[in-house]
């Protein structure tokens, strides 16, 4: 299977888990018991696999360093990209958290000494017009998602620490062992987790923690997927090619978040995920 089918096997999956996220703060889930089972899922089933490989380690320290990096990175995403749908709708949250791809292609123009082409120039200065065009709200808005500036800052920390969560997953492609490298950094993510429960039950979550056990563990299954599918591509192929791509995830997301839970879909934010969208297929013609 070549890079590109890889990543679009990610495109539809990690659409998925981002939906979870957004069932899992309309339920009023307590976040760090879903992202508990969530990361406890994938780390037992890579760790299952790892074991049962032949495969000899290979750069420990290079193994290390990245797991520890990717780890908290991806808890910290998960955690404010969940808490951000507390405060904002899909339709803002996800197509402004994927801007974390502008950041990546950026570090791999820098680190790789790639040239900008016209195409990725002009999908960076669209995605900054989506950013302006997303967090513009109107009064009715402010009035009915209540605390706005404390969703656009988690957002900003989600789109940071995407944006080194995917450069760290690029290394660990290329210089460490992939089963290894999932099975550390996801158990190293359930044991952050295991220490914010009871900040998040002070925080008004939901006290039942069965249904975010459910939510977390078959969010778990569809990462793992995701996750090594999306190590495979980046092991074939480029990086700065293949993070725009699968950044159009939340696209299944809104769709299915309008779907199930009626989201209005205004034309200005209709607007935002079309710029979103044009913004990362720029920067994919950039590669052709």
């Amino acid at each position: 299977m070549n890079w590109f089918s890889l990543t679009l096997i990610c495109f539809f999956l990690y659409g998925m888990q981002r939906f979870l996220y957004k069932v899992s703060a309309q339920r009023n889930c307590n976040t760090a018991w879903t992202t508990l089972s969530f990361m406890g899922t994938v780390a037992l089933i890579s760790t299952f696999l790892w074991f049962g490989s032949d495969e000899v380690l290979k750069n420990l320290p290079w193994l290390l360093l990245l797991s520890l990096i990717n780890s908290l990175t991806f808890f910290v995403d998960t955690i404010v990209t969940i808490e951000a749908l507390r405060y904002l709708p899909t339709t803002v949250v996800y197509p402004v958290t994927r801007m974390s791809a502008v950041l990546v292609v950026i570090f791999s123009v820098v680190y790789f000494q790639d040239r900008l082409n016209p195409y990725q120039i002009a999908g960076i200065v669209l995605a900054i017009g989506v950013i302006l065009t997303l967090t513009r709200f109107s009064e009715e808005e402010k009035r009915e998602y209540g605390n706005i500036r404390k969703g656009l800052v988690l957002i900003v920390l989600a789109v940071l620490s995407g944006a080194v969560a995917a450069v760290s997953s690029k290394f660990a492609a290329l210089y460490t062992n992939q089963m290894a490298f999932i099975a550390l950094t996801y158990t190293l993510s359930m044991l952050f987790s295991l220490g914010l429960r009871k900040p998040f039950e002070k925080g008004g979550a939901s006290p039942h923690y069965g249904e975010a056990l459910l939510i977390g563990f078959i969010m778990g299954l569809v990462n793992f997927g995701a996750f090594y599918t999306l190590l495979k591509a980046m092991e074939i192929g480029p990086l700065s090619l293949i993070i725009p791509v699968v950044g159009m995830n939340f696209v299944i997301a809104n769709i299915l978040a309008s779907i199930v839970y009626g989201e209005r879909l205004t034309w200005l934010k209709a607007a935002g995920i079309l710029m979103t969208v044009a913004s990362l297929l720029l920067m994919k013609l950039g590669q052709s």
